[in-house]
């Protein structure tokens, strides 16, 4: 077995060495982002032979017609031990998935918004317990809906406003409207909610409907992390976008991450694809199916990453590449700094981590444990998950098969991204059983 003491050595050196080198290219004035390290699997404790297996599922996938094209990283102490692409990038034009593709990621946008808000959290400008309303007053007073017996939703005040705690942990009392059918879900689409033009009209809308469950009561995933987006962009002054450009992706490196992309990386968007048959309406939930054929997905779903034609959406519209994505893990998985750039504290990392469910129900997460501060945990392998992985595991996914998670203990990141929603296989999973049927040492 390996020593423990040489492996914090080998990551501390290896962390430092990316420091160094990162802070001089800043220093000379022509910033350029470190490319993240790459070693042999056999020097992180990696079984090249069962790595192998990866590409094996992988490439089933795509001979099945499950998986157009995808992509997967693996890294442990700050180094790319697996880094392999599958399939096509864009089946009908003949394009093959690269290392460089760009990518929805959907609901990993999260993450990314959580980050922002604990940097300003850090800042001191606000509390985590302090209401939401007391920063965006549009929000003052929501209701909460009940049915009576008749099927009719009837408000009553509820027991207390939303905090900005609850934003992050998915305990504010908000749904999504795109993924359940419930009377206040109906509202949501009846406001056009997720079709507002900017963050401002969002929070606008969203003030006039009410809530769906006492706030605290239990996780239920929903909206509030766009509204997180509305927060920084009234607390910093700056447009949401402006801010996340300026204080996360330009120090970490994140050349590719963006709303809308720009003409001259259009060509590198990975085709969108959905089951045969699905039709996607903004009018009624998400359809799930059987389906496993994909078929190109609805043109519109692309349009607003291509026009700006909506707004930023810290919940889901970001777009991302691979190597971007990777740098944003390491950031979390290394203490909340890296290419030279501390954005959060240890300590607050570590917050971001726990489980801050409580006794909400949280019966309504899939796969995981527990929910931290835009992330969700695995406390156990043994509990929800049920499947190899990591005790104390955190990450998230997003809704065209995206997925990602750091974990502590074994200091491993992993990444997996795909192009197909609603996502309806289970190769994520696969991804992360497979990475730690490898590790060996």
């Amino acid at each position: 077995m390996r020593s423990k003491h040489l492996v914090s050595a080998v990551y501390a050196c290896l962390i430092t060495t990316y420091l160094l080198v990162a802070q001089g290219a800043v220093a000379d004035g022509s910033f350029q982002p470190m490319a993240i390290p790459s070693t042999s699997p056999a020097r992180e404790g990696f079984s090249s032979e069962r790595l192998e297996r990866i590409n094996d599922r992988m490439e089933e996938a795509v001979d099945e017609g499950i998986m157009v094209g995808g992509h997967g990283v693996i890294a442990r102490n700050g180094a790319i031990v697996f880094n392999e692409t599958w399939g096509l990038a864009d089946r009908e034009a003949g394009r093959p998935m690269s290392d460089d593709a760009l990518f929805r990621i959907y609901s990993m946008s999260k993450p990314i918004t959580a980050v922002a808000v604990m940097m300003l959290h850090e800042e001191g400008r606000f509390l985590l317990e302090d209401p939401v309303s007391q920063y965006l007053p549009e929000l003052q007073g929501l209701s909460l809906a009940q049915e009576d017996e008749n099927g009719n939703l009837v408000s009553k005040a509820p027991n207390r406003q939303p905090t900005i705690r609850d934003l992050l942990r998915h305990t504010a009392g908000m749904t999504y409207g795109i993924f359940s059918n419930t009377g206040v879900d109906k509202l949501y689409r009846d406001a056009e909610l997720l079709r507002a033009p900017n963050l401002a009209e969002f929070s606008k809308r969203l003030g006039t409907l009410p809530l769906l469950f006492q706030p605290g009561a239990r996780w239920h995933y929903s909206v509030s992390v766009d509204l997180q987006g509305r927060l920084v962009e009234v607390v910093s002054g700056q447009a949401f976008g402006d801010f996340l450009k300026e204080r996360i992706f330009e120090p970490l490196g994140m050349k590719d991450t963006f709303f809308v992309v720009p003409e001259e990386k259009q060509s590198r968007l990975a085709a969108l694809y959905s089951p045969k048959g699905t039709v996607m309406d903004w009018n009624t939930p998400w359809p799930f199916n059987a389906e496993t054929e994909l078929e190109p997905a609805d043109p519109e779903l692309t349009r607003p990453y291509l026009d700006g034609s909506l707004f930023q959406s810290g919940g889901g519209g970001l777009i991302s590449s691979t190597d971007d994505y990777l740098r944003f893990a390491l950031m979390l998985a290394n203490g909340g700094h890296l290419n030279g750039a501390q954005l959060l504290s240890p300590k607050t990392i570590q917050h971001m981590q726990k489980n801050h469910l409580g006794s909400a129900d949280s019966t309504g997460i899939w796969g995981m444990d527990g929910f931290g501060l835009g992330v969700g945990i695995i406390d156990s392998t043994a509990g929800k998950s049920g499947e190899l992985g990591a005790d104390g595991a955190y990450g998230w996914g997003g809704a065209a098969g995206t997925d990602f998670w750091v974990d502590p203990k074994d200091k491993i990141v992993g990444l997996f991204m795909v192009q197909s929603v609603p996502h309806q296989t289970p190769l994520a999973k696969k991804f992360r059983v497979l990475t730690y049927q490898a590790l060996i040492n």
